[in-house]
């Protein structure tokens, strides 16, 4: 009966001194486990640039139509879309034959008024009446010598009568003769300069044919009005090329410099008017960040700003423009505005993935005395590149938990080790 009752008695104190066994050990092992790795962040008062950014797009504030001046088939076409072309480079070539044609047939018709205006002003018609009325006169002349010296003798009675009267004849007739000879001359020479000063008019007028025709040969060349980036022909080879045509032949783009266009709310125009004197005056360097999150190497500045706000959104547009040598943008990119708002120096930084948000609240987790783990909760302000500006709630020397925000927990002691900035973050920061 004993055996029995301690056989009973013994394997339930067996297992519960393995149940008490199993228990103990795990519990053992957990406290002598290490503290989780952290890495920190040590607040260190430092400076900083507040910016203010703006979505802008990209423009080309001068492009032109290329149009043809004369009208004409295309021969030729000397560019391919999208390639850079310089101001007055050949972009098509007309059928050059009708215009040539017409400088042939303007150079021939002047010719032959040039020679209308020699002979004109050679006066052969006036000088024809001037030899007239020398002639008449030389008789006129004669016929009063004659009259002077029959007169004496019919008074004598030594010459007849009859001889007299046929002097006094010839002298009327010779007088009227040097009249009408007279007039002649007149009338020559008022139409000698009517004729000259015709055929000068003539001459200038084909001259002005023959400019005429040799520019619409030049004009037949059609050149890029401006330098930039071309785009696609709108009118192919053997096409007509109409000057009063609605549809330009091609368009050219200027890209240096590039143009960009922002929108800015009523109050933040007047805190920029504020800080900077208006757009029309110096203003602050802008820089561009392209869609790929890189800063566009040329600063810019404001040029010009329309002149009234847009009653429908409330914004005002402004226009900035950025030297684009190398002609990386292109008109209609998207990117982002900004300046340098304001500096302040000896704020704190910490990495942003440092804070956590709790609906409203802010909070990090720090390295306390011990290395234990203390929740404390911040005020941020500008978000500085990959870093929160830090307003209430850290002091410099605070040792900011960083990486490993998953494995603790307020109290819990770690192991601190400094954080590694990834090098893509560092670049994201360096580059904003």
């Amino acid at each position: 009966m004993k055996w029995s009752k301690w056989s009973g008695v013994l394997p339930i104190a067996l297992l519960a001194g393995l149940a008490g066994c199993g228990s103990t050990g795990p519990q053992k092992v957990a406290a002598q486990a290490p503290p989780p790795t952290v890495e920190i962040a040590e607040v260190a008062p430092s400076d900083a640039d507040i910016y203010v950014e703006y979505p802008g797009q990209t423009y080309a504030r001068n492009m032109v139509d290329v149009r043809g001046r004369v009208e004409g088939y295309i021969e030729k076409w000397l560019f391919r879309p999208g390639q850079e072309v310089t101001a007055g480079q050949p972009l098509y070539i007309l059928d050059l034959r009708p215009f040539q044609a017409q400088v042939q047939q303007a150079q021939g018709t002047l010719q032959q008024t040039e020679a209308d205006l020699s002979f004109a002003q050679r006066q052969v018609s006036l000088r024809q009446a001037e030899a007239n009325l020398a002639a008449s006169q030389s008789n006129l002349v004669k016929a009063q010598q004659d009259y002077e010296r029959l007169k004496p003798l019919v008074e004598q009675d030594a010459a007849a009568k009859q001889d007299l009267d046929a002097a006094v004849a010839a002298l009327r007739s010779a007088e009227a003769s040097v009249r009408a000879n007279q007039a002649n001359v007149e009338q020559a020479r008022l139409a000698t300069e009517t004729q000259v000063q015709s055929t000068q008019g003539k001459v200038q007028a084909q001259r002005g044919a023959l400019e005429t025709a040799t520019l619409n040969v030049q004009y037949g060349t059609i050149r890029a009005p401006i330098g930039g980036l071309i785009g696609d022909t709108l009118v192919p080879v053997g096409g007509l090329v109409n000057p009063n045509a609605a549809q330009p032949l091609t368009t050219v783009v200027p890209l240096d410099p590039i143009w960009v266009r922002f929108k800015v709310s009523e109050s933040q125009y007047l805190a920029f008017m504020g800080k900077n004197g208006g757009p029309t005056k110096e203003g602050p360097r802008l820089e561009l960040i392209l869609a790929d999150n890189s800063v566009f190497p040329p600063a810019g500045k404001v040029t010009n700003s329309l002149n009234q706000v847009d009653p429908r959104t409330g914004t005002l547009e402004l226009q900035a423009e950025f030297p684009n040598p190398q002609h990386r943008l292109l008109p209609g990119q998207f990117g982002r505005v900004r300046y340098v708002a304001e500096h302040r120096t000896g704020v704190n930084l910490i990495p942003q993935r440092a804070v956590q948000q709790n609906q409203s609240i802010q909070t990090v987790f720090t390295v306390g005395e011990g290395d234990k783990i203390e929740a404390r909760p911040v005020k941020t302000g500008a978000r500085i590149g990959d870093a929160w500006l830090i307003e209430q709630g850290l002091r410099p020397g605070d040792r900011v938990v960083v990486e490993g925000l998953l494995t603790v927990r307020p109290g819990m002691v770690v192991h601190p080790v400094p954080y590694q900035e990834k090098a893509a973050a560092a670049g994201q920061r360096h580059g904003n």
